[in-house]
């Protein structure tokens, strides 16, 4: 196992640049880690957690800052803003990767912070998500005691992957993707710039072919600035980069999404949510980025079946067989077909008019089951099969619904009637809300009959 990365960064034999450690020559270092920030001014993005007078640069510049939290997609900046803290507060920096590290590490490296509280240490553990319970518990006392600072990087939800124990002890931070615009810079700079960047090679590039660059690296920085120098050191010094080097990169584009993990459940909540706001264009557009991300489409196809149920519902019934066939298609044709059938199912629950009145219902009926006593089945309504049940008289009474008009008695079916469902008034179920009023006045005729 690698032993830990512990770098001063203010040792006597560092550069005065504080932007490698003195062991690595810059060259050897990938385009991204030498075009790393310096310091907090630096860094791109990220202007809802450091702009100047924010919560986080005021407890930088004041090292009065505890444990925190960095929780944002790859390349957003989380181990860029860890250093450039370490290099403002000169603290010890200790690295450690959470996919490669153990207990044992993890105690070698708290015995040693707590040998050298004048060090100040942060440990940041990157990918802190990957650490199980008991190395996030192990973390908590020295936490606690304040022998580390503890910084952790993570692309998941730390309400889901951090224990609440070491969550309440760190501040929160959430970083969004960069901008096109701001990846733009960063690789315009990085090209000119001859002492950490690309300089030296005097490859030239048009404003849009960075652009485009950046467009095809979601938001990721550091992949940004790796395809860039792969693509210029593939390029004769002095030469120009265009759009038909671009078009290698672009043919090998990955689609951000990792399965059961935040991209999964965040793009199918924005599917469902734009099926439900009747958003067909939305909707295509995530259902696109599934499917591209290897979504399994037979997941995508029972959310389409629920939303038939919860959110078009009795507005339009043909909406629940109609995904159910969706269903069905995809499992025996498969993809890349099957991705036909799915934009079908799609489009016709976005353009469906919607109800969620069978959703209300149920949960009306729920809650009066929790909150009030449960009611006994009327006498007339229970099953008079068997000699036991006719001699107890059950079923007696029993008004067969048709030999009545229109099927209405003027019989309760409840001891208590109660009000549960409310049609809305929108395409299909508009005409069951009409038929229930008349079936309403027709059974308040009929009680009244001798």
């Amino acid at each position: 196992m690698p032993a830990p990365d512990q770098t001063d960064l203010f040792a006597d034999d560092a550069p005065s640049s504080g932007s490698w450690p003195a062991s690595v020559k810059p060259a050897a270092q990938p385009l991204a880690a030498r075009m790393r920030p310096r310091n907090l001014a630096e860094i791109v993005g990220q202007e809802h957690i450091l702009k100047p007078g924010s919560l986080l640069p005021r407890l930088v510049a004041q090292n009065r800052f505890g444990s925190l939290l960095f929780y944002g997609p790859p390349g957003s900046g989380k181990t860029s803003i860890a250093e450039a803290i370490a290099r403002e507060t000169r603290s010890r920096f200790v690295r450690v990767n959470a996919v490669m590290s153990n207990v044992a590490e993890l105690r070698e490296i708290l015995a040693a912070a707590r040998r050298r509280p004048e060090a100040a240490t942060i440990l940041f553990i990157d990918e802190l998500h990957r650490f199980n319970k008991s190395q996030q518990d192990l973390l908590l006392p020295d936490v606690e005691e304040g022998n580390v600072r503890l910084i952790g990087a993570t692309t998941h939800n730390p309400g889901f992957y951090v224990n609440p124990p070491l969550l309440s002890r760190s501040h929160l931070f959430r970083l969004d993707p960069l901008t096109a615009a701001q990846i733009t810079a960063v690789l315009k700079h990085a090209l000119a710039d001859a002492e950490r960047g690309l300089g030296a090679r005097s490859v030239t590039a048009d404003d849009k072919i960075l652009a485009d660059l950046a467009v095809l690296c979601d938001g990721d920085l550091r992949r940004a600035l790796n395809a860039l120098e792969v693509l210029v050191l593939g390029l004769p010094e002095r030469a120009g980069l265009t759009a038909a080097e671009l078009e290698v990169f672009a043919r090998e584009r990955r689609i951000r999404y990792d399965a059961d993990e935040d991209e999964h459940y965040d793009t199918i909540s924005a599917f469902i949510k734009s099926c439900r706001g009747s958003d067909p264009d939305a909707a295509m557009y995530w259902l696109a980025k599934m499917l591209a991300g290897g979504e399994d489409p037979r997941f995508i196809a029972r959310r389409l079946v629920i939303l038939a149920s919860e959110d078009v519902g009795l507005a339009d019934p043909q909406a629940l067989p109609l995904t159910v066939a969706a269903h069905h298609a995809v499992e025996f044709i498969g993809l890349p077909e099957a991705e036909l059938t799915l934009a079908h199912a799609t489009l016709y629950i976005a353009t469906a008019p919607k109800s969620n009145s069978a959703t209300m219902a149920l949960g009306e009926a729920r809650r009066v089951l929790k909150e009030q006593p449960v009611q006994t089945i009327p006498a007339a309504l229970r099953s008079n099969q068997g000699q036991a049940n006719k001699r107890l008289g059950q079923g007696r009474g029993y008004d067969y619904s048709h030999d009545f008009p229109e099927n209405i008695t003027g019989q309760d079916y409840l001891e208590k009637p109660l009000s549960l469902y409310t049609p809305k008034p929108v395409a299909w179920e508009a005409k069951i809300a009409d038929r229930l009023a008349r079936w309403k006045e027709l059974k308040a005729r009929m009680r009244l009959k001798p």
